[in-house]
C-alpha cells in the first residue's frame, strides 16, 4: 500500500470521526455569531501571547502575571456561555485525537529522527 493512500485514508477517517464532526458543527455555529467569534479570537490571541511569553521567557514576571490573569478572566467569562464552553470542550477533545495520532506516527519513526 502507498503511504500517500494511507495518509489520505487517515485524513478521511479523521473527518468522519465524531470528534471532528461535532467540533466542526459547533465551531461553524459559534463562529457565525460575530460577537462570540470576536471574543474567542481575542481570547486565542491573548492565549498565544501568554504561551509565547512562557516559551521565550522574554517578558517580565509582572507583565506575564497580568496577561495570565486577564486570560483566566476572559476564559471564565466566555465559558459562562454554554455553547462556548461546549466549543472549548470539543476543541480539546479533537486536539487530543490529533495529538494521539501524531504520537503514534512519531513513535513509529523515532529511530530515524
Amino acid at each position: 500500500m502507498n503511504v500517500y493512500d494511507t495518509a489520505n485514508r487517515l485524513a478521511y477517517e479523521i473527518q468522519e470521526s465524531d470528534e471532528y464532526k461535532q467540533y466542526k458543527k459547533l465551531k461553524d455555529s459559534v463562529m457565525s455569531d460575530n460577537d462570540k467569534k470576536n471574543k474567542i479570537e481575542e481570547f486565542e490571541k491573548l492565549r498565544y501571547d501568554v504561551q509565547l511569553m512562557a516559551y521565550t521567557g522574554e517578558s517580565n514576571d509582572e507583565d506575564k502575571q497580568e496577561k495570565t490573569k486577564k486570560l483566566e478572566e476572559m476564559y471564565r467569562m466566555l465559558v459562562e456561555d454554554k455553547q462556548v464552553k461546549e466549543y472549548f470542550d470539543l476543541e480539546v477533545k479533537f486536539n487530543v485525537l490529533i495529538a494521539d495520532v501524531n504520537k503514534i506516527i512519531a513513535e513509529a519513526i523515532r529511530d530515524v529522527l
